[in-house]
């Protein structure tokens, strides 16, 4: 696995726009924000030209945004975050130069919708990314602990994360645009067995969603990740955006038709982000003991701090992870080999 250098202070991170970017004045407002926070903390900003403005979820031309990703690759950045999450990154891929990616390795980081090019650099190129933060999060005026634990696993000191205390369950109306969560409910992690749960093994996480539609394509490395660690074994984190229950049990039956858990150690499932009506299951527990997941006999964890429902962790796609749930909280320690 590839470990890309950490940031250090004076260091370039390239913001690209592989997705959508700024909707409305508010995003503008949380961009120039994020890029005057970091800054003071000692980083030099590259804002993609087409941060402030996008365009039916769109920053740009499919072209013009996978040909960015790939030059910021190429430039003098020593890492990137991206700029927003999205419906339609996959329409970039076709114009990503994987092959330029992997001759410039380096540490990029995203959210929901950027999983669609963190997913294939780790997968199918052993590189390290980060299913983290998308760059508008380092815009909230009062920093919440895991943007700080964020920054810290961005800087090499790779801590041990430990489940937050509350979530946000519900998103108040934005009025400046620089808003923090509004934490409201408990935060308590589920494990399918009902007993504490712990396991090791070489993490691969993301956007549910999104991992459905890269699945089977040539931008599925999945198949050769498995084959190369599978003495490691593989953890699957998974954070379920707009999938509904149902759409849920096809998609892990469709998961293991693949191979994906052919090597599994474990999966962690967030808080569903929309938890969708569904005609035949009440509660996620139900729908993951009717699917597939019932007889592979691992341990399977949910309501996890990996969500569209923040806070979240900072997950090292390709680190060893060691995880452990006892008692509703949850930890995450990481080893780089």
């Amino acid at each position: 696995m590839i470990y890309s250098k950490f940031l250090k202070d004076g260091d370039r991170v390239a913001v690209p726009a592989p997705s959508s970017s700024a909707e409305d004045e508010l995003d503008i407002a949380r961009y120039k924000n994020a890029k005057e926070k970091l800054e003071n903390l000692g980083y030099k900003i590259d804002l993609s030209k087409n941060i402030y403005s996008s365009e039916k979820g769109r920053s740009s031309s499919a072209r013009e945004r996978g040909e960015e990703l790939t030059n910021m690759f190429a430039s003098n950045a020593d890492a990137i975050i991206c700029a927003a999450g999205g419906e339609f990154l996959v329409e970039s891929l076709s114009y990503v130069d994987f092959e330029k990616i992997a001759q410039n390795p380096k540490w990029v980081e995203g959210f929901s919708d950027p999983t669609g090019v963190l997913f294939p650099i780790t997968t199918k190129y052993d590189i390290a990314t980060i299913y983290g933060n998308n760059f508008g999060s380092f815009g909230m005026e009062d920093y919440h602990e895991e943007i700080n634990n964020n920054l810290e696993i961005l800087k090499g000191n790779i801590i041990t994360q430990h489940s937050f205390e509350l979530f946000e369950n519900e998103k108040l109306e934005r009025v400046t645009g620089l808003e923090g969560y509004n934490l409201t409910d408990k935060v308590y992690w589920n494990t399918l067995s009902g007993h504490e749960e712990s396991f090791k093994g070489r993490i691969i996480a993301g956007c549910f969603d999104l991992i459905m539609e890269l699945a089977g394509t040539k931008y599925d490395g999945m198949s050769k990740f498995n084959e190369k660690y599978k003495e490691d074994g593989i953890i699957f984190g998974f954070d379920n955006c707009d999938l509904s229950k149902e759409e849920l049990i096809r998609s892990l039956w469709k998961l293991n038709e693949l191979g994906y858990f052919k090597y599994a150690k474990g999966i962690i499932f967030g808080r569903n982000g929309n938890d969708l009506t569904s005609y035949y299951y009440d509660n996620i527990k139900e729908c993951l003991k009717d699917s597939v997941l019932a007889n592979l006999k691992l341990p399977v964890v949910y309501d996890a701090d990996l969500s569209h429902k923040g806070p979240c962790m900072t997950i090292i796609n390709g680190a060893i992870a060691e995880v452990s749930v006892k008692g509703g909280k949850g930890t995450i320690n990481f080893e780089l080999k």
